[in-house]
Formats: structure tokens, sequence, C-alpha cells
């Protein structure tokens, strides 16, 4: 309840929000005027409002602004991911005042992106920056927005499963551009991500030891990295650092620039390749089973790949169908051993009884 005092000649109101006393003044020394002020806050109050504050002329498109000015002023390193998701909200709810995204709104667009053949994993990622948009406009001093709208994220089935075979790798590595080979040799080998690899840098390499570092920040988990080069890598490293081009600090380039986007000579190589499904990820996925495969410990894998955590790791760290026939002969032979000396075991039983037996007839 709130309440109607004066200071000198001017009437101030006092009211409540969430048990906080609030006071200002009505800016005249009528009684009526400042009766209708206190009950216009007191209205606003009732409907969830922050007093004083006019929510309405605030745009969707104002909180984007902000959404992305943050991204470039903590240098996040998903910009362009961030960038994609603003343009495809700006096209649905750019015309909107910022109150006007409700729960409701947000529904029909994520059905609506699911009717154009969006993946679930791909819809969250703009569900999520819905949610960091109206987090963001929360924080603002004074908030931009009153309230936030309820966003459901969808299920996920974001377990990994491509990976290439060696005889895929080689055809791949034969369709390929001349500038991408050296791309994919070293993802096979480190598992590194795409991003990670194309934003190296001689400053990082050290041919002398065989050693690539990332410094922290560097990464996407911002954790430093280091790996030792096995030979087969250690030699093509060299070569390209003995036909580098001085004016490009980039180790994979494009004629003196960095490569930024090669969807497109990626899929034609892979149709080449008669494996067209292929994705750049898949390299990460291959890398790391190759390393299981050849007995690095996890943790070392781990270290090299660049997974922070191990619930992570494991989404990559698939079984392939070799591996599961592997498996199986594996079992299979540690059946028949077992089998084996159960067997031999029984023999030498029944050898021993045999010889006893005969000892007790000759005696």
């Amino acid at each position: 309840m709130g309440c109607i005092y004066r200071r000198g000649k001017t009437y101030w109101i006092k009211y409540y929000r969430n048990g906080k006393p609030y006071a200002e003044s009505s800016g005249s020394d009528k009684l009526e005027v400042a009766k209708r002020s206190l009950k216009i806050r007191e209205g606003e109050i009732s409907q969830g409002k922050i007093p004083g504050i006019c929510f309405d002329r605030v745009s969707f498109n104002d909180l984007v602004d902000d959404y992305l000015t943050d991204y470039r002023l903590n240098e996040r390193k998903t910009e362009k991911r961030a960038e994609r998701c603003a343009g495809y909200l700006r096209g649905e709810f750019g015309t909107l005042k910022a109150s006007e995204v409700d729960t409701s709104k947000i529904q029909q667009y994520m059905e609506r992106r699911l009717s154009e053949g969006c993946a679930n994993a791909t819809v969250n990622r703009e569900l999520a920056a819905i949610k960091r948009i109206f987090n963001l406009a929360t924080r603002c001093t004074p908030p931009k927005v009153a309230q936030k709208p309820y966003v459901a994220m969808l299920k996920e089935n974001n377990v990994r499963k491509g990976f290439i075979e060696y005889d895929e790798y080689r055809a791949l590595l034969e369709a390929l551009p001349v500038h991408l080979k050296p791309v994919l040799q070293f993802a096979c080998a480190t598992g590194w991500r795409k991003s990670e690899i194309l934003n190296l840098q001689w400053k990082q390499v050290n041919l002398r030891d065989g050693i690539v570092r990332l410094e922290p920040g560097e990464t996407k988990n911002d954790e430093g990295r280091t790996i030792y080069m096995e030979s087969d890598l250690l030699k093509m490293m060299t070569a390209r650092h003995k036909t580098r081009r001085l004016d490009c600090r980039h180790v994979f380039h494009l004629d003196g620039k960095m490569v930024k986007d090669f969807r497109g000579s990626w899929a034609a190589a892979c149709k080449v390749a008669g494996n067209p499904g292929i994705l750049f990820h898949d390299l990460r996925r291959s890398g790391i089973r190759n390393m299981i495969r050849a007995g690095i410990p996890e943790r070392v894998a781990m270290a090299i790949s660049g997974h922070k955590t191990r619930s992570v790791f494991d989404r990559y760290n698939i079984v392939s169908q070799e591996d599961l026939q592997q498996a199986a002969k594996k079992r299979q032979a540690f059946t028949r051993d077992q089998s084996a000396r159960l067997q031999n075991g029984y023999n030498r039983s029944r050898g021993t009884k045999k010889v006893t037996v005969l000892k007790a007839v000759t005696s």
C-alpha cells in the first residue's frame, strides 16, 4: 500500500515492489496529481512491470544489437554462429517490440524452423540465442524488459556417429584440392577442430622439437594444448615450412590468404571420392577413434584432441561395425581358450586317476 506526503510545496508518492520501497516526486503541488501518479505506479506493479520504465519503446532488434555487441566485446569464438542466429531471429521478430515476443510466438517460430527441415540441435542453438538475448536485457541498468519469456528446448540426439576408414581417407586425399590436402592430413592425425587448424600460425609450430602449441585462450575451451607430431605429420609440416610465404603467417592458406570456408570444395571432393555424406567434423571423430585403436590412453587422447570433459569425449569415441566384429572374434577366441583350458585340466585329472588305479592294482 502506497502513501502520499509533502516535501515543501511538492507532493511525493511512496510505493513498494517486491517489498522494496520506492519514492518519487509527483512534480506537482496538487494532491489529485499525486494520487493519479501513485495509482499509475501501483497499476504497473500489479502487471509485473518496473515502475517508471517504458518497456514498449524497446524493440526486439535493440536487444539483438546488444546481444551481438556482447559477443564482440568479449571476443567470443562463436561470433559467426551468433550472427547467423541473429539473422534468423531478426527475420522472425524484427518488426516486434521486445515485450511482444512471448512464449507462444517463440513456439510458432520453433515449429516453423522444424517444418523447414532444421535439426533439433540447430533450432536449439537459435532458442539458446533467444534466452541469451533476454537474459542480457534483464541485466541492464535499468532493465530493458520487465520479464523473460519461457523458452522450452528440444530434445537432442547428439551422439556422434560419423567417421571415415583409411581407404576413404586416401580416396578423399586424392580428390581434394592441393591447398586442402594438408588440412585433411593434420585433422586426421590430431582430431583438432576445423577452426583450430585453419587459425594455426607458424609461431605456434616448433619444427625442431616437433611440437605444435596452442596457448590458453586460443582454443574453444580456452585451455592451452601441446602435441608432438609423429614422423609423417612432421614431414608434411616441414615441407610446408620450406615453401611457406613470408607474407602469410598461417600454416594453411590459399595464395597467401587464410582459408575460411571450403564447404563447396569439400562437398565436391567427397562426391568424387564416392562418399558424399562425409562431414569435416567426421575427421575429428576418426582421429580420436584411431588414437584409441592405437592403444593411446584415453586421458592422453583427450589432451591431444582438446576435450575438457569425459562426457563429451565419449560422444566422439565411437564404435564402428569393424570394432564390433573384432570384439566378437576376441570374445570367441577367449571362450575357446577357456574351454581348452578346462578340457586340458579335465584330461590331466583323469590321467592322474588312472595312474592311481593302476598303482592300486599292481600292488
